[in-house]
């Protein structure tokens, strides 16, 4: 007997954004979305979005077979600092590392530039009897001390502790013995620097620290009260995308919460390099694509490069003036989103965020009390977004608000009316995410135009071809979940895990025994957080720089021998920087990662029907990028629109979760995965 063919998993992922929280539901290979505003208690718009998606699918959430989350958790701590009440232990005469930082300034010709208040301040900071060096322990820590200090902390009524003694990442007894004996002591999470992030450099390493810290009671009290409400409704425990691009069980995360921090933009990016190629076409190049991501929402715009499949990483980051190095998905955000608010300086200039509407009130158009304009309102009025467009596929816009607010911005800023002012606040933002653009491309070596732009988040398909014309781009790629592209980019995620240690030394010094041997700690490390160490990929790599140089390159590591890290360095140094030294070259940090290899969900695209449903008039900018013209453009309902469907600007493709502007001179060609490639007519036969 033949046995029954096997059911695809059920499988769903959430992604909680400052305005909206996006739901990809993926059952038997049709994908449900939904779009439903975030709530205060991110927990409770979570189970919305869930109930909502198994709704439109016909399901319960009880016959969900896996659940995918990406949060905002620890970024809103830390941009509106309501984080724990932090206390910081440090080796005495270290106390104010934290606030000293570096002797960078923010603004080089900015007289009066100021950097942000510590998370911790001065009289929350303890310091300690000891000392550690990079040889080892010179004068071991007091246990009565540690008792004693542990009163004093729970004095100040501290929700948290970090940890974090002089070079604890070579010698980490002394904290060992601080971070157990605080935990016996305080009832509040401690985090121990040697735990979060055993690299040398004492500001990142005690910043870093502190934040997570400062984020562990949130995190943890979020996922405690997400996964009772999930167990409730029969959904399993959520699995969390982290900062590195790789999803792990909320156990773990909840043990390392600052990597926690970018888990939105993360996701995107993952969903982006998922679905930049058309996998159906048989390009054998489909699995490997180089793309610039562009996820524009309702708070900010990502950007970041994915190259030959792979997202740029990074492990130094920095959230509202405050460093963090953890392994991260190198992305570049400006506070432009479609909830960005549009203002007139004291000069008189036209202005665009940082500051946004949110989801509550949110723009003017969204008939909630918002009496400010937005970039949303500004696409109203200028006809990308219709009167009888249901936003998120249920929120009816109210076009005389988004009208109201914009005329008042035009007599503010002396305009003739709210086009005018409409037109001004587009190119404003556009202005805006272009500099985005080229910060992750230009400014890093990189040529724009030899990348597609993949364009997602409610509101990036409305600007993504006037941004790419602008920087030269030939072609833009918008995903069929454009609008919840970061909830598909959880389904898509591998399960990623990260080590490091610090080993500073000349490389041509270097034991390959003993490094094989720290590789192996390492490796024990991150494989005793995956789900499934037997299907683990384990990857080497090693931090080196030249010597006396202040800055490190990473380079991938199969077998350690000095010559072929040497080798490696060099070839790496000469990419980046266009040259090599011969000077001798230092060994820094070896790092690990295990991946567990993930798999985007298969998902089929009929369209079919008649797929316009009018046409409206719409101001698009010219060619010279003048002010803009109004032309007649069509209407599609972009879910009708067949594979291998084309559409001819000037368009508007509509869809529940976001809108997709083509401008005249393009042309649109949907996928056999539902996908839609733009491109300018005049660079169709470079395709």
């Amino acid at each position: 007997m033949t046995p029954p063919p096997a059911t695809a998993p059920t499988r769903i992922g959430v992604d909680v954004g400052g305005t909206f929280t996006d739901v990809v539901l993926v059952v038997d290979g049709d994908r449900h979305t939904a779009k439903v505003p975030t709530t205060a208690d991110q927990s409770v718009g979570v189970l919305d979005g869930i109930e909502k998606a198994c709704d439109a699918a016909g399901i319960d959430p009880a016959d969900i077979d896996a659940f995918a989350h990406a949060m905002t958790v620890s970024v809103n701590a830390l941009l509106e600092r309501n984080g724990a009440k932090t206390a910081l232990v440090t080796t005495a005469g270290f106390r104010d590392v934290l606030e000293i930082a570096r002797q960078d300034r923010p603004d080089l010709y900015d007289l009066d530039a100021t950097k942000p208040d510590p998370l911790v301040p001065r009289s929350r900071r303890f310091e300690i009897d000891e000392r550690a060096t990079t040889e080892g322990i010179e004068q071991p820590v007091d246990t009565d001390d540690i008792r004693d200090l542990a009163g004093e902390i729970a004095a100040t009524d501290a929700e948290s502790v970090a940890v974090c003694l002089l070079h604890a990442y070579a010698h980490p007894e002394n904290e060992q013995r601080v971070a157990d004996i605080l935990r016996t002591e305080l009832d509040v999470p401690v985090s121990a620097s040697h735990e979060v992030l055993p690299e040398f450099r004492e500001f990142e390493r005690t910043a870093t620290t502190v934040v997570d810290a400062y984020v562990t009671p949130a995190i943890r009290g979020y996922l405690t009260r997400l996964t009772e409400k999930a167990t409730d409704a029969g959904v399993p425990e959520p699995r969390v995308m982290q900062a590195n691009g790789g999803i792990a069980d909320s156990d773990t995360v909840s043990d390392h919460a600052v990597s926690t921090t970018l888990s939105g933009p993360a996701a995107g990016v993952v969903g982006a390099a998922a679905t930049a190629v058309d996998a159906g076409t048989g390009d054998t190049d489909a699995a490997a694509p180089s793309v610039v991501t562009f996820d524009m929402g309702g708070t900010s715009s990502d950007v970041s490069l994915v190259r030959d499949g792979r997202a740029e990483r990074t492990t130094e980051g920095e959230i509202d003036g405050i460093p963090i190095r953890t392994p991260m998905v190198d992305v570049t955000t400006v506070g432009a989103g479609g909830g960005s608010i549009a203002w007139v300086d004291s000069g008189g200039a036209l202005r665009v965020g940082p500051e946004s509407a949110g989801a509550e009130p949110g723009p003017a158009c969204y008939g909630r009390g918002g009496d400010r304009p937005t970039v949303t309102d500004a696409n109203v009025v200028l006809g990308y977004i219709g009167d009888d467009t249901a936003l998120g596929g249920e929120l009816t816009l109210d076009v005389e608000a988004a009208h109201a607010v914009l005329n008042d911005l035009a007599d503010e800023a002396d305009l003739l009316n709210a086009e005018a002012a409409a037109r001004g606040v587009v190119r404003v933002a556009n202005a805006t995410m272009t500099r985005a653009i080229r910060s992750a491309t230009v400014e890093r070596g990189h040529d724009p135009r030899e990348f597609d732009l993949v364009a997602f988040g409610g509101a990036g398909p409305m600007h993504a071809a006037a941004l790419a014309a602008d920087l030269g781009m030939d072609r833009v790629v918008v995903p069929a979940p454009a609008g919840v592209l970061s909830a598909y980019g959880l389904l898509a995620a591998d399960e990623t895990h990260d080590a490091v240690r610090t080993v500073t030394q000349p490389l041509a010094d270097s034991d390959p025994e003993e490094i094989d041997a720290i590789y192996d700690e390492l490796v024990e490390s991150v494989l005793a957080d995956t789900s499934e160490p037997a299907a683990a990929t384990i990857e080497r790599a090693a931090d080196c720089r030249y010597d006396g140089q202040s800055f490190e390159l990473t380079v991938a590591v199969d077998d350690f021998s000095p010559e072929s890290v040497a080798d490696a360095f060099d070839a790496a140094h000469e990419r980046a920087y266009g040259y090599t030294l011969s000077a001798p070259v230092e060994l820094v940090n070896l790092r690990v990662t295990a991946t567990i290899e993930g798999s985007p969900p298969a998902i089929s695209h009929d369209g079919g029907g008649d797929a316009v449903v009018g046409s409206r008039e719409a101001v698009f900018p010219t060619a010279d990028g003048d002010t803009g013209e109004r032309a007649a453009a069509t209407v599609y309902d972009r879910s009708k629109l067949a594979a291998e469907a084309t559409i001819d600007g000037p368009a508007i493709l509509e869809q529940a979760e976001s809108t997709t502007v083509v401008p005249p001179g393009w042309r649109g060609r949907i996928r056999s995965d539902g996908a839609l490639v733009m491109q300018r007519d005049d660079m169709e036969g470079n395709q």
